[in-house]
């Protein structure tokens, strides 16, 4: 897809914001339209179908949690991928945008050239949701061969036991994309036997061993992420 076909909305209450912004990502080529609140944000989500939305949490008329809320159960809209940018850094705050349905969490202030990397990165799953369900996915240097449960890293051949397999393909399913603990105990380990929340923790730790430590990062409080 190119880039001047991917259709970003940016939502925030700060004119300054969404022209400083835009101009970054109109400069970079992409499709962005603007709005200055929720209720103004999901109107034009429903009309435009944006493949990424930028949202800041506190605004006016409805604030950015209820808008991620609503966006994620309109039909059509659900697998938009939806990035908060705002001065709220608290742990709460950043816990009840992924609850909401958030594909990632940006604090102000960023510089714009970082915002871009991070707009980049963020839409690179666009392309692994094609090829999610494909045998075999390369992810950065990482070749998934999902049919013979077999991994390849910068050429070199790892074998995995089932469940580090698992794990790392659902990770890397979707880069950058935080998954929560329980979604990963339910796609993972589903109806086995009951397991806690640190065999999640062992077997990141073993991956990060096998794989890379500066691939996976851990969200606290929700869960973990396979970065680029």
């Amino acid at each position: 897809m190119k880039k001047k076909d991917i259709k970003i909305l940016l939502v925030d209450d700060e004119p300054d914001i969404l022209e400083i912004v835009s101009y970054n990502l109109i400069a970079e080529g992409y499709d962005v339209f603007t709005a200055k609140d929720g209720l103004e944000a999901v109107a034009k989500a429903k009309k435009k179908s944006p493949h990424l939305i930028i949202l800041d949490v506190m605004m006016p008329e409805m604030d950015g949690i209820e808008t991620c809320g609503i966006i994620r159960k309109t039909p059509g809209l659900e697998n938009t991928i939806i990035a908060f940018l705002t001065a709220r850094g608290e742990d709460y705050s950043q816990m009840a945008g992924f609850d909401a349905g958030a594909d990632d969490y940006i604090t102000k202030p960023i510089k714009p050239k970082v915002l871009v990397s991070k707009v980049k990165s963020l839409l690179r799953r666009l392309k692994e949701d094609q090829a999610e369900t494909e045998d075999i996915v390369k992810v950065g240097e990482i070749v998934i061969n999902r049919e013979e449960y077999k991994i390849i890293n910068q050429g070199e051949e790892i074998i995995l036991p089932r469940k580090e397999f698992e794990l790392l393909a659902l990770l890397t399913s979707k880069p950058n994309k935080v998954f929560k603990r329980e979604v990963i105990l339910d796609k993972v380990w589903g109806n086995e036997v009951v397991v806690g929340g640190r065999t999640i923790d062992v077997h990141i730790r073993k991956l990060r061993e096998k794989i890379g430590d500066e691939n996976f990062k851990t969200v606290k409080g929700v869960g973990y992420k396979f970065v680029l």
